[in-house]
Protein backbone atom coordinates (compact mmCIF):
# COMPACT_ATOMS: atom_id res chain seq x y z
CA UNK A 1 0.00 0.00 0.00
CA UNK A 2 1.30 3.49 -0.34
CA UNK A 3 3.04 4.55 2.83
CA UNK A 4 4.55 8.51 3.28
CA UNK A 5 7.52 8.95 4.78
CA UNK A 6 8.25 12.68 6.65
CA UNK A 7 11.68 13.19 7.93
CA UNK A 8 13.43 16.67 8.85
CA UNK A 9 12.14 17.47 12.50
CA UNK A 10 13.73 18.61 14.85
CA UNK A 11 14.29 21.16 17.78
CA UNK A 12 15.77 24.93 16.59
CA UNK A 13 15.75 28.22 18.02
CA UNK A 14 13.51 31.00 16.92
CA UNK A 15 15.00 32.20 13.67
CA UNK A 16 16.09 28.80 12.55
CA UNK A 17 15.59 26.58 9.82
CA UNK A 18 14.68 22.91 9.03
CA UNK A 19 13.80 21.31 5.73
CA UNK A 20 10.93 18.52 5.90
CA UNK A 21 11.16 15.49 3.54
CA UNK A 22 8.53 13.34 2.36
CA UNK A 23 8.85 10.76 0.23
CA UNK A 24 6.01 8.36 -1.09
CA UNK A 25 6.46 4.88 -1.36
CA UNK A 26 4.45 1.55 -2.76
CA UNK A 27 2.78 2.84 -5.76
CA UNK A 28 3.51 6.53 -8.22
CA UNK A 29 1.88 9.60 -6.81
CA UNK A 30 3.68 11.50 -9.44
CA UNK A 31 0.40 12.61 -10.97
CA UNK A 32 -1.05 13.87 -7.80
CA UNK A 33 -1.01 16.91 -5.73
CA UNK A 34 1.39 16.70 -2.42
CA UNK A 35 1.69 19.28 0.58
CA UNK A 36 2.24 19.65 4.19
CA UNK A 37 -0.25 20.10 7.07
CA UNK A 38 0.40 20.90 10.80
CA UNK A 39 -1.21 19.76 14.32
CA UNK A 40 -0.18 21.37 17.45
CA UNK A 41 -2.05 20.13 20.40
CA UNK A 42 -5.23 21.01 21.13
CA UNK A 43 -5.91 22.70 17.76
CA UNK A 44 -7.27 21.79 14.34
CA UNK A 45 -5.14 19.86 11.56
CA UNK A 46 -4.38 23.45 8.79
CA UNK A 47 -2.77 23.51 5.87
CA UNK A 48 0.90 24.92 5.74
CA UNK A 49 2.07 24.46 1.86
CA UNK A 50 1.87 22.72 -1.18
CA UNK A 51 2.65 21.68 -4.80
CA UNK A 52 0.64 20.24 -7.42
CA UNK A 53 1.90 17.44 -9.29
CA UNK A 54 4.14 19.34 -11.39
CA UNK A 55 5.50 21.65 -9.17
CA UNK A 56 3.70 24.48 -11.12
CA UNK A 57 1.21 25.46 -9.11
CA UNK A 58 2.74 26.32 -5.28
CA UNK A 59 0.71 27.63 -2.23
CA UNK A 60 1.46 28.66 1.42
CA UNK A 61 -0.87 29.61 4.08
CA UNK A 62 -0.78 33.03 5.31
CA UNK A 63 0.41 32.16 8.33
CA UNK A 64 3.55 31.16 7.06
CA UNK A 65 4.29 33.26 4.13
CA UNK A 66 7.71 34.46 3.06
CA UNK A 67 8.82 31.50 5.61
CA UNK A 68 7.88 28.18 4.42
CA UNK A 69 8.22 27.07 0.74
CA UNK A 70 7.13 23.71 -0.68
CA UNK A 71 8.83 22.57 -3.45
CA UNK A 72 8.08 18.73 -5.89
CA UNK A 73 10.32 16.53 -6.87
CA UNK A 74 7.75 14.58 -9.07
CA UNK A 75 10.63 11.73 -10.69
CA UNK A 76 10.97 10.87 -7.21
CA UNK A 77 7.69 11.01 -5.38
CA UNK A 78 8.65 13.60 -3.00
CA UNK A 79 7.39 16.84 -1.74
CA UNK A 80 9.40 19.08 0.72
CA UNK A 81 9.36 21.86 2.82
CA UNK A 82 12.03 24.76 3.17
CA UNK A 83 11.05 26.39 6.44
CA UNK A 84 13.35 29.61 7.38
CA UNK A 85 12.56 32.12 10.46
CA UNK A 86 11.11 29.76 12.60
CA UNK A 87 8.83 30.94 15.16
CA UNK A 88 7.64 29.42 18.81
CA UNK A 89 3.54 29.32 17.21
CA UNK A 90 5.37 27.14 14.42
CA UNK A 91 5.40 24.49 16.51
CA UNK A 92 3.79 21.20 15.87
CA UNK A 93 3.35 17.93 14.10
CA UNK A 94 3.93 18.25 10.89
CA UNK A 95 2.35 15.83 8.01
CA UNK A 96 2.64 15.21 4.57
CA UNK A 97 -0.57 14.29 2.61
CA UNK A 98 -1.12 13.31 -1.23
CA UNK A 99 -4.20 13.18 -3.47
CA UNK A 100 -5.43 10.05 -5.41
CA UNK A 101 -8.15 11.65 -7.59
CA UNK A 102 -7.46 14.44 -9.13
CA UNK A 103 -4.33 13.20 -11.63
CA UNK A 104 -2.40 16.40 -13.63
CA UNK A 105 -4.45 18.94 -12.11
CA UNK A 106 -3.45 22.77 -11.12
CA UNK A 107 -5.51 22.73 -7.99
CA UNK A 108 -3.67 22.90 -4.32
CA UNK A 109 -6.29 21.42 -2.13
CA UNK A 110 -6.47 23.10 1.19
CA UNK A 111 -8.41 21.15 3.37
CA UNK A 112 -7.71 17.92 5.11
CA UNK A 113 -10.49 15.79 3.43
CA UNK A 114 -9.64 16.44 0.32
CA UNK A 115 -6.46 14.08 0.73
CA UNK A 116 -6.53 10.27 0.57
CA UNK A 117 -2.86 9.42 2.13
CA UNK A 118 -1.13 11.02 5.30
CA UNK A 119 2.34 10.34 6.71
CA UNK A 120 2.82 9.57 10.44
CA UNK A 121 4.00 12.96 11.00
CA UNK A 122 7.65 14.89 12.27
CA UNK A 123 7.66 16.96 14.92
CA UNK A 124 8.86 20.28 14.76
CA UNK A 125 9.60 22.26 17.84
CA UNK A 126 10.89 26.22 18.01
CA UNK A 127 12.14 27.59 21.31
CA UNK A 128 12.33 31.45 22.18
Amino acid sequence: QVQLVESGGGEVQAGGSLRLSCVATGRALNPYGMTWFRQAPGKEREFVAGSNWSGGSVLSADSVQGRFTASRDNAGNAVYLEMKNLKPEDSAVYYCAAEATRPYSDHVAQTAAEYDFWGQGTQVSVSS
